[in-house]
């Protein structure tokens, strides 16, 4: 008769079970190089989305004006201001006396999106639109739609938009004709009218 003997199974040994610290450092390193090259390029996605979302906006915004013009046969006015870092915009009936009106209710563009007012490197600024004492800088700015849809005293001009993090990035809404036809652009590497979004 043959015993076996528990102590004589055969064992596997530890080396040759999962992975060695070098293999999973080796890993792990590599994970992080593509991970640190895939990065960048993805925030500046999500900013350039970020940064087309919010020109949407506008221009719907100011499409809303032309037609809430047209529609009660009075002036409508778009209004778009810088409060606390964040900007806002506005669609509302005109009020003469006042370049904004007090009271009117405000909608929030994303949190990184800032109208592009300082002048570019042939001396124009690229948001245009008509701000009191034509303090461009500072904003607010406005444009008014008469009860045909033309814009009220020649009120041509543009905003243009861009983030914190995109740099030389920008998108435009611009009305740009005195019928108050309104459309979008874009940044170029060549200047148009002194003007890079167009």
């Amino acid at each position: 008769m043959q015993t076996k003997n528990k102590y004589n199974k055969k064992t596997v040994s530890n080396s040759t079970k999962g992975f060695t610290l070098i293999e999973l450092i080796i890993v792990v390193l590599m994970i992080s190089i593509l991970a640190a090259i895939a990065t960048p390029s993805w925030v500046l996605s999500v900013n350039i989305q970020h940064l087309n979302t919010a020109q949407n906006q506008i221009y719907r915004a100011m499409q809303e004006t032309k037609s809430k013009a047209k529609l009660e046969k009075r002036t409508w006015q778009f209004s778009l201001r810088e409060k606390d870092k964040v900007v806002q915009w506005a669609v509302h009936p005109a009020k003469y006396e006042e370049f904004i009106p007090s009271g009117i209710h405000w909608h929030n563009l994303g949190k990184n999106i800032r109208v592009d007012k300082y002048k570019n490197d042939k001396g124009e600024y690229e948001t245009t639109l008509d701000s009191p004492g034509n303090k461009t800088v500072t904003g607010p700015w406005k444009v008014q739609f008469k009860y045909q849809g033309n814009t009220k005293g020649g009120d041509l001009g543009r905003v243009s938009l861009t983030t914190e993090y995109t740099g030389k990035i920008k998108r435009c809404v611009i009305v740009s004709t005195l019928i108050g036809t309104i459309r979008t652009g874009r940044e170029h590497s060549k200047s148009k009218d002194g003007k890079y979004c167009y």
